[in-house]
């Protein structure tokens, strides 16, 4: 998408007419929910509602996950688009959405972009994160990281860190990986797991045969 089609996105969300100069995300996350993202960034900036914005689409974001009837309805590809544009115009007013969230919602339902609503929301958090100084990290291992291991990553991580710099750290569990790690740091990934070791053995073996 280019500047100027961000641009008209920025406008959408917006309910002020200064939108024509972007406030760009501090960190680029790519793809259509990046682009979305992205527009929602800027808005948000010129209307300092940033953190609201968060609040409110994390707080969206798990009523999706709990109500599966909601989630059908936003999902549902056979439902008119001017339907939902209007349901959830009058889920804004009843929850007192801010104007941004409540923008962002009917845009990307009058675009029959509802599938793509995670993302958005997921890639905005991102550019918060990056927003505080925060750097998320996901580690995931074959048992669980005790303590001291723990730990002993996060020092690790930190070096790579800027002084201004907070890290987050996610660790989750895959027995499959069999040992090692995968470190998933902003946007750069690095499989260190036994898993990947013993496949790329295995993939070199069958070539040699």
């Amino acid at each position: 998408m280019s500047l100027t089609k961000t641009n008209i996105l920025v406008r959408s969300l917006s309910t002020s007419a200064a939108t024509a100069q972007l406030v760009k995300p501090p960190i680029q996350v790519f793809g259509l929910e990046g682009r979305y993202a992205a527009a929602l960034y800027s808005a948000g900036s010129k209307k300092k509602t940033l953190d609201t914005v968060e609040k409110e689409l994390s707080h969206f974001q798990q009523s999706i996950k709990s109500d599966i009837k909601l989630k059908e309805f936003l999902m549902n590809p056979t439902l008119k688009r001017s339907l939902k544009v209007d349901a959830l115009k009058h889920v804004s007013t009843m929850t007192k959405l801010s104007p941004t969230t409540s923008n962002l919602l009917g845009l990307l339902a009058e675009n029959g972009r509802l599938s793509k609503l995670e993302g958005v929301i997921n890639a905005f958090k991102i550019m918060m994160a990056a927003h505080r100084g925060e750097v998320t990290c996901e580690v995931i291992t074959a048992k669980p990281l005790d303590q001291a291991q723990r730990q002993s990553l996060e020092a690790a991580l930190k070096k790579f860190m800027k002084a201004n710099e907070t890290l987050v750290l996610t660790a989750k569990v895959d027995p499959s990986l069999i040992g090692g790690m995968v470190v998933s740091i902003a946007d750069k990934y690095v499989d260190m797991s036994v898993a990947s070791k013993v496949k790329k053995y295995t993939e070199l073996i069958s070539a040699a045969v």
